[in-house]
């Protein structure tokens, strides 16, 4: 038995340096050799992989997986009940869900023709607003492809011409005070693509007469060389050095949204709406304070769980906070709690888990979330387990300066499925009961928002002094 203990562990160890197609390749191999030991080592791939699959929502990995598990349980006499069933109601679909979708190209004009170009472009350059671009050849009006493409994560517009011409010269790039980037290049053999990139908004207008396109552009800010220097200058007076521990990136994640409301408490207060205004509250003082803060969500909508770690992880945050507001049916219930991730050891953190892991219960069933945190045994628990305590500090020091009777609830530990699968330190912060009428009519407060929101970045930023 401490063999196959062994062999588990070494399994589990090479996971990161291998693919997914390569562990699954890895596993069909060992099933088709005849003995038990191999039959052990593909049953665990395919579990791995199953795990895997739910953290990057990758439907055809899990397929695959579930068929995988089921065979080698067969064969090794394991009870495989559980993920036959799952296997029964998967709806398999041939495209990963966790793609982004590209974004949708608003086309204004033109069919793309196919017969080859002998038209080139000769010139280009600026008479005030308008971008003049001159050919041999006179221009058709179906020779240019014009759409737009807005990409939301960047914030940035890009206006687009494809031009069934090709250039003189090699590939150019076109300056505009203002503009943040206008590039110029070749796309293909027989297209000329032009780029124009800002951060806000343009109004552009496009106009072919003969041989000479005029591109029309308005709506950026104009910025003399002048005026910029001087800016730079009182910049480079005013802006106190950064200090050191302050480069940090910090991820806050205000608690559900959109279709799913969290607790909805005494007078019909909503856990969303009061942890959302908290949370733009705290990214507002780190950012005075001088760090780099993102959020899952600065709206009012749905976010699943693990796309909230993913977004994290994505921006190589150093931290990641979830804030959320309390509920029970006792009335009488009140304090402030932190929690960080962990198996649960008691009856209190595993009704809280379940209520705040209600929103993505459809993921993964009760037996493979109690897999996957076993699975996730080498978590970062000490980090987490220091910020929750810096971050309950905090909290707890802010609100006792103007106000009475704030509980401490204290640290947990939870299995709180929004945290798994940061690569950081994370901790779910319980900002009070929205249930206890008090505790309600206080966490709507804005002045007592001020106070949670203050003592959450007092409590990043000992974490950080002090790690």
């Amino acid at each position: 038995m401490f063999r196959y203990f062994l062999v588990l562990l070494l399994l589990i160890a090479s996971l990161d340096a291998l693919s997914d197609s390569a562990i699954l390749k890895r596993a069909d191999s060992f099933m088709v050799k005849g003995d038990k030991s191999n039959h052990f080592r593909a049953y665990n791939d395919y579990k791995n992989l199953y795990l895997r699959s739910i953290l990057s929502e990758n439907d055809k990995l899990k397929y695959n997986a579930l068929k995988g598990i089921i065979k080698s349980g067969n064969t090794l006499h394991i009870d495989v009940s559980k993920y036959k069933k799952e296997l029964s109601s998967f709806k398999f679909k041939h495209k990963s869900t966790y793609k982004a979708p590209t974004p949708k190209a608003n086309k204004k004009s033109v069919k793309k023709i196919k017969i080859k170009s002998s038209h080139k472009l000769k010139s280009i350059g600026w008479d005030n607003d308008r971008l003049i671009l001159k050919f041999n050849k006179k221009l058709r009006q179906n020779q240019i492809n014009y759409f737009t493409i807005y990409d939301s994560k960047k914030h940035k517009y890009k206006y687009i011409f494809d031009i069934h011409a090709s250039m003189l010269k090699r590939s150019n790039r076109i300056r505009k005070n203002g503009i943040k980037r206008i590039k110029l290049a070749q796309f293909n053999p027989n297209t000329l693509r032009l780029v124009i990139e800002n951060n806000t908004k343009l109004k552009v207008r496009f106009k072919t007469v003969n041989a000479q396109l005029t591109i029309r552009i308005s709506g950026y800010k104009k910025t003399s060389k002048i005026a910029k220097k001087i800016k730079n200058k009182a910049i480079k007076k005013i802006a106190p050095p950064k200090r050191v521990d302050r480069d940090k990136i910090i991820v806050l994640d205000a608690g559900h949204g959109g279709k799913d409301p969290g607790a909805i408490g005494y007078k019909r207060y909503r856990e969303k709406i009061v942890v959302m205004q908290i949370a733009t509250k705290v990214r507002s003082i780190l950012r005075k304070r001088g760090y780099k803060v993102y959020m899952t969500r600065s709206n009012d909508r749905f976010v699943k769980l693990v796309r909230r770690t993913k977004y994290a992880n994505r921006k190589k945050a150093d931290i990641f906070v979830s804030i959320h507001a309390n509920a029970a049916r006792s009335k009488k219930a009140h304090g402030v709690e932190c929690y960080f991730l962990s198996k649960s050891r008691t009856k209190r953190a595993s009704r809280v888990a379940a209520k705040e892991n209600s929103a993505d219960i459809s993921a993964m069933n009760k037996y493979g979330k109690k897999s996957f945190l076993n699975f996730l045994s080498h978590y970062k628990i000490l980090s987490s387990n220091k910020l929750a305590i810096d971050l309950q500090r905090g909290i707890l020091g802010s609100l006792n300066k103007k106000y009475k009777n704030v509980r401490d609830g204290g640290v947990r530990e939870g299995p709180f499925w929004v945290l798994v699968g940061a690569q950081m330190p994370s901790v779910l912060v319980e900002v009070g009961f929205i249930s206890n009428p008090k505790e309600a009519r206080r966490l709507v407060n804005r002045k007592y928002q001020d106070s949670i929101a203050i003592g959450i970045a007092n409590g990043i930023e000992n974490y950080f002094l002090h790690n």
